[in-house]
């Protein structure tokens, strides 16, 4: 989805393991604890994250056929959300950091590089106050989650205000949250463009509002490598890291996918970012006037992957793959 588009790039069990039970989550004396669900984040490995539910086909009652995928039938926005969104789990993140926060729930999100609008859509579907803000400037996926996923949510969709923007534009209205997830986020390649977005996010925030993104890291992260990973045993997703050069911090990779026909759709996908550091990221929040920042960090289970459990944390684990959020307020 160009550069306004996701691919949870993170882990090698990557949130989208198939085959998980549902998801919980809770906040307790200052960690995060996700379940490992088809929420829970469990990301270190091939870049995605647990598996997300598309609103597309919702409603219909009955058996319904098995799928068949093929390069020459399948949507690559289809596959991209079972692949690597997971916004169920980042919204269960969201919303108990910032009831912890502030004693309630968030009702008014902002979703920068917002692409199909997914995460838009689950927000607004939680309750009928809830209303959501997304930006994007690439018109073919802003289309096509007008189709597959605002549509199905009837009246509801008109609660979600999806902008053709660049993500450095203040919201339209105060808001709760604002996020910036998927590291869509790294396509920003300057310190100067990545202070700016970060000015506008905290000009958009309310009284108690907070600025989130999603980051990871770690020596893994920065080798050229390719990894595939089954999803529900339809197909395979493939995640590719192309290139790093770290004298200049220009960071490739692409998303792809192959079927049990055979085929492929090669590099359906492709990033070109920067490959940022987690202190230099807080040091540009800073400057842009946020004044608390917070990180949490994803555990390992006994195999060394990821857990799904989200501490706050400091420092983190030296790991060879790692996954954070950053949560900043004014």
């Amino acid at each position: 989805m160009a550069t306004a588009t996701k691919g949870r790039k993170k882990d090698k069990q990557s949130k989208k393991d198939a085959g998980r039970g549902s998801a919980t989550a809770s906040v307790q004396d200052g960690e995060v604890v996700h379940g490992e669900g088809e929420s829970g984040k469990g990301k270190r490995g091939a870049k995605g994250k647990q598996k997300s539910k598309s609103r597309a086909g919702k409603g219909k009652k009955g058996r319904k056929a098995k799928k068949a995928f093929s390069a020459r039938t399948a949507d690559k926005y289809e596959l991209y959300q079972m692949a690597v969104q997971a916004p169920e789990s980042d919204l269960d993140f969201i919303n108990r950091v910032y009831k912890k926060r502030n004693g309630r729930k968030p009702l008014v999100l902002c979703e920068d590089f917002c692409g199909t609008a997914l995460m838009c859509s689950m927000w607004v579907d939680q309750s009928r106050d809830h209303r959501a803000f997304g930006f994007d400037i690439d018109p073919e996926p802003v289309e096509w989650g007008r189709e597959h996923n605002l549509e199905p949510l009837g009246d509801a969709a008109s609660r979600v205000d999806v902008r053709m923007e660049d993500v450095r534009s203040v919201s339209p209205e105060p808001v709760d949250v604002r996020v910036g997830f998927n590291f869509s986020w790294s396509v920003l390649t300057t310190r100067a463009d990545m202070l700016e977005y970060f000015r506008a996010a905290r000009a958009s925030l309310a009284e108690g509002g907070l600025f989130m993104i999603d980051m990871h890291g770690g020596p893994e992260a920065i080798e050229e490598l390719e990894e595939e990973r089954s999803i529900d045993g339809k197909f395979k997703y493939v995640w590719e890291q192309l290139y790093y050069w770290p004298g200049t911090g220009e960071y490739g990779c692409a998303i792809g996918f192959k079927f049990k026909d055979g085929t492929s759709m090669k590099r359906a996908f492709r990033y070109t970012w920067r490959f940022w550091g987690m202190t230099e990221i807080q040091d540009v929040l800073r400057d842009a006037g946020f004044s608390t920042i917070e990180t949490y960090f994803e555990g390992a289970d006994e195999d060394g992957e990821g857990n799904g459990v989200f501490r706050k944390s400091a420092r983190g684990e030296n790991d060879p793959s790692w996954i954070a959020y950053i949560v900043a307020s004014a």
